[in-house]
């Protein structure tokens, strides 16, 4: 049951498609009726926060605000540790006003060619997924989650069933990028399983 206040339907306030499917997808069990922000007619607010868990928060009240529904948003993105740290929360910017995300990751490599260049050597491919969930309630209350998974970049990018930057994640002890697993796999240790798993404990017994 939940040990929070109840509800039965969930905004989910996000306009990125991949990002809507994957957090449908983890919401399945819990047997809520999810409804996406574009569904509504619902604008995306500004991303003006400077940590994962802020923007997640500011999106989903921004969805209660105009819907009266209680909201789940997400903020993700990936920390390259020889870019310190970046694209981080950063991550759907480097893509650009297209969301050209094949973009976004040959940016990400040049970078790090460049980084070889200074080293006179390879410099480290290690990165992490990291995602924010927030559930806020009309009432004002609002629950944040985070989850972590470590990986390696790879190039060129491989595999065509993930979104956003996992055609080049490699998750550590896996020999498949994000963007090659299948979705199953996936939701099993991705970043956004991990917040999820987080989420469900804290609200769902």
């Amino acid at each position: 049951m939940i040990s929070q206040p109840r509800f039965s339907k969930l905004v989910v306030a996000s306009h990125n498609g991949g990002k809507i499917k994957e957090i449908g997808d983890l919401l399945l069990p819990l047997g809520l009726e999810v409804i996406a922000a574009p569904d509504l007619g619902l604008i995306e607010p500004a991303e003006t926060e400077a940590t994962f868990i802020g923007n997640a928060i500011l999106k989903a009240k921004a969805a209660v605000e105009i819907s009266g529904l209680p909201a789940i948003a997400d903020d993700s993105g990936l920390e390259v540790s020889s870019l310190r740290g970046k694209p981080g929360i950063f991550s759907a910017r480097w893509a650009g006003p297209r969301k050209d995300f094949y973009l976004a990751m040959k940016k990400i490599n040049n970078k790090l060619k460049a980084a070889d260049r200074r080293a006179n050597g390879r410099v480290p491919r290690s990165a992490r997924f990291v995602c924010a969930l927030a559930v806020v309630w009309p009432s004002g209350k609002a629950k944040s989650f985070e989850g972590i998974v470590d990986g390696d970049l790879c190039w060129p990018p491989r595999g065509k069933k993930g979104f956003g930057y996992d055609p080049i994640f490699l998750p550590k002890r896996g020999s498949q990028t994000f963007g090659e697993l299948e979705p199953e796999l996936k939701h099993a240790i991705s970043h956004r399983a991990d917040a999820f798993r987080k989420l469900k404990n804290s609200l769902f017994r």
